[in-house]
């Protein structure tokens, strides 16, 4: 018998949709060639993770995957400050945001 969330959705659907998630960012993050759809990509990754992280804390009763998922919040917001303005800068000094065209630190 699969554990049920308080509504009556199975916790497996969670872990599916957690799946999906991090499967489509995955792909993204290795398919597309623009800097800020990678980026979008790994926040959605993020996001799957943390989705997974409340799941596994629901079902066992403990608080530890809350406390984890608070953490990764925190890291995936200085992330996307300091992400957000290094590719402000990239693209202020190049001009584009396409990953093939920006090629290694020399101007």
């Amino acid at each position: 018998m699969l554990p049920f969330v308080q509504g009556g959705v199975p916790i497996s659907w969670y872990l599916i949709l957690s799946a999906i998630l991090f499967a489509i960012g995955a792909s993204g993050f290795l398919i597309r060639r623009n800097i800020i759809t990678v980026f979008m990509c790994i926040e959605l990754m993020l996001n799957a993770v943390n989705l997974s992280f409340v799941t596994f804390s629901y079902m066992w009763r403990q608080v530890d995957g809350h406390i984890i998922t608070f953490f990764v919040m925190v890291v995936a917001a200085a992330e996307a400050a300091v992400g957000l303005a290094i590719i402000l800068t990239i693209f202020k000094n190049r001009g584009t945001l396409q990953i093939d065209r920006i090629n290694s630190l020399k101007n």
